[in-house]
Order: structure tokens, then sequence, then C-alpha cells
């Protein structure tokens, strides 16, 4: 699918950690964003548990969170995402939330927001339980609305056994036109991915970082 065709005004994407937009889909919004579409950034938690605090430790328990909120913000303005949402829930405990507080919360800025297309992760298949919670509060939502009123959504997925139950993505976007935003959203997570590791000072038009960070794959989700 050349996804260059369809034309959004408005999107909504709905993650549940600081760093989620910029391997999952910072290509594929920042080519929406060329294209005039405005981005709101739901990001459920400040990642506040993540294990690393950086290369050599820059970070600790305390700080991480401060740091963490910094970094979300430096990889929006990297993407162009000018709309960002920190909701402030506590990182590894989504799946402990009221579900009823999510899918409100959610359904909220699906009618303050009226998007045309979601980004997500595909529940049941993303890995990590907020991953998983997050997906499901998503979709559970937006299957509430009427048919004709649902935004298209389109999942993340990467569990080791996904295409054996859901297929393989049918969205693939071409983002290697965009990828030194990608790879600038993904450097501005430094506690996390320190650039020094991940690319260390290769061009960016290195093949190798094409081939790992040139496509964004998404999924469908059916609502049928």
């Amino acid at each position: 699918m050349n996804t260059k065709q369809v034309v959004h005004e408005r999107i909504l994407v709905v993650f549940p950690h600081p760093d989620d937009e910029a391997f999952a889909a910072a290509g594929t919004l920042a080519m929406y964003i060329e294209g005039g579409a405005q981005v709101t950034y739901a990001c459920l938690t400040l990642g506040e548990m993540g294990r690393n605090m950086g290369i050599p430790p820059f970070a600790n328990r305390v700080t991480l969170p401060a740091i963490r909120k910094e970094e979300l913000a430096a990889s929006c303005l990297a993407i162009g995402i000018q709309d960002l949402r920190m909701l402030g829930f506590h990182d590894k405990m989504i799946e402990f939330e009221d579900q009823q507080l999510l899918d409100t919360l959610i359904m909220t800025l699906l009618k303050e927001v009226t998007p045309s297309l979601v980004i997500t992760f595909y529940p049941g298949y993303s890995v990590h339980p907020d991953h998983d919670v997050t997906g499901a509060a998503v979709t559970r939502t937006v299957g509430r609305l009427p048919a004709a009123e649902r935004p298209l959504v389109h999942c993340i997925a990467f569990a080791s056994n996904h295409e054996q139950v859901i297929g393989k993505a049918d969205v693939t976007v071409d983002v290697t036109a965009f990828l030194a935003k990608k790879m600038a959203s993904i450097r501005a997570h430094r506690s996390q991915f320190q650039a020094a590791e991940l690319v260390g000072n290769r061009d960016l038009t290195d093949e190798e970082i094409r081939n790992r960070f040139g496509t964004e794959q998404f999924w469908t989700y059916r609502f049928d």
C-alpha cells in the first residue's frame, strides 16, 4: 500500500512509552506531517521504570522521569509533532489501571481530535503488557463508535508469532526520504538508545541503516 496516496488531516497516536513513536512510526508520521497532517500524540507514561540510564549512566531512578520527558519532547520536535499529550499513567502499570478510565480518556481524545487515522499497538502481539493493554483500550474504544464514524486504525505488531496469527502487514511505508527525522527522533531518546551504540558515526545513507529503519509496517485492525 502506498500511503502517500492517502490524505489524513488529523491523526491520533496512542503509545504507552516515550521512544515507542521513534522506532514504530517516526518516519510515517514525519511523512504525513509534511503532507499537512496534524498529529496528536498521547503518551500514557514517562517510561520511568526503564532499565537504561544512559551509557555511561547520566540518570538514576529519581531523575529518569524528568529526563525522559525532555527526550520525548525532543523526539516530537524532530518528527514535527506539535500536539503532545502526556497522560501521567505509571510505567509498567497500565494493565492494572481502571479499564473504564482508559477507555474514557481515549474516547475523549477521539471526539476532540476526530482523526481519520489512529496508530497504536496491536493488542496481544506487541510483547510488552503496556503495549498490549494500550492497543486493546484503543481498539476497544474505537470499536464502540458507529461503523461510519470509526477512523482507520493502524497497529504495530512484533511478537515472535504474530504473522502466524494475524498474517503479514498490509501496510508498508517506505520512509527512506524521512530517515534523517526518524534517526533524530531515535537519538533524542538518549538515555535509552545511545546514538553511538545504535548507529555509530555512519552516514544516514549507509545500507545497514536503510535496511533496518527504511520501512515501517502496520496492520489494519479489522472490527468485523
